[in-house]
């Protein structure tokens, strides 16, 4: 027991980063699978370029796009924005620089798909040897049949041993890129994290009680709706067989629930932790906790739009 407890207080605590380091294995299993089972090179001057570019492309654009799906922070901004309850949906500069987090925060799992991708060569290789200018420039000062053959290398099918040979040029320069690759997002992930962080409006130590206040409200916010929903439920099934009328239920209304369903905005004139505390503690001085003057959007407090009612951990 004390060793489930353990595990599950370290899934608690970090599980932004175990959530990464999850999608980041399961998209390098995913395409070892692709290119073992499913990625055969057709080996045709026509088709091995869009062949290899769609494998290792179009992978990477879906994963994309379902790191979007699966961020609590895209339903927070898109949510209700069209009805005619919520006619504005936020300043433009707000909607963007949240766009702009999503899609920092959505490019993990197809960098990854890329990287591991040409590590293993066989895409690269593929779309490459399809490639006019890359015949052109591969095949200087060899065999006079080499832009010919050049298709076949991945098969093992060119005639010409040296033509043959450029299969290890091929994966030498997709290895090449693909650690390049990994340099290059590494150093830009530190960059970016190191100047989030220095712009911080507070402290370490804050974000971390920050970050426990946020799953034990998510918590105890799902425990009191699940309560709630339920004897509301009973109530109304109870009426409805006995034809009796229901009792009176305060349940939050559209406004309020709109309100505190808005993407999180810091203001330093008054520290709040996520928007229902900054509507419970508002809702009395302004008819609105959605647009003050004076609140930002902050990229290191991003954390607190991604928990969700039933996002957190353990709910």
């Amino acid at each position: 027991m004390e060793k489930f407890r353990a595990v599950l207080d370290l899934h608690l605590k970090h599980h932004s980063a175990l959530g990464y380091g999850l999608v980041t294995l399961l998209t390098a299993g995913g395409e070892r699978i692709f290119s073992a089972v499913v990625f055969q090179c057709p080996c045709s001057a026509a088709w091995n370029l869009p062949y290899g570019l769609v494998f290792l492309l179009v992978p990477a654009l879906a994963l994309f796009l379902l790191c979007y799906v699966l961020s609590t922070r895209t339903w927070r901004l898109l949510t209700g924005c069209c009805s005619s309850a919520r006619a504005s949906c936020g300043s433009a500069l707000r909607a963007s620089c949240v766009c702009m987090q999503l899609s920092a925060a959505a490019t993990l799992a197809p960098l990854t798909w890329v990287a591991v991708a040409l590590l293993g060569g066989a895409f690269y290789e593929c779309a490459a040897s399809g490639s006019a200018a890359f015949a052109q420039r591969l095949c200087l000062g060899r065999d006079r049949n080499c832009a010919a053959e050049l298709p076949l290398v991945p098969c093992h099918e060119a005639k010409a041993s040296d033509v043959q040979d450029l299969l290890k040029d091929l994966k030498a320069q997709s290895q090449v890129l693909g650690w390049i690759l990994i340099a290059v997002v590494i150093i830009i992930l530190l960059i970016f994290t190191s100047v989030i962080r220095c712009l911080s409006p507070v402290s370490f130590l804050q974000l971390k009680f920050w970050k426990i206040y946020l799953e034990q409200e998510q918590q105890i916010l799902k425990s009191k709706a699940t309560e709630h929903a339920t004897e509301l439920a009973k109530e109304n099934i109870k009426c409805f067989f006995e034809g009796s009328h229901p009792k009176e239920c305060n349940t939050p209304s559209i406004e309020e629930w709109q309100q505190i369903s808005s993407l999180y905005t810091f203001n330093p004139k008054g520290q709040y932790y996520s928007m229902l505390h900054k509507y419970v503690n508002r809702k009395e001085k302004t008819h609105s906790i959605r647009s003050t003057e004076g609140d930002t959007v902050i990229p290191v407090l991003g954390f607190v739009d991604s928990s969700g009612i039933n996002s957190t951990p353990g709910l």
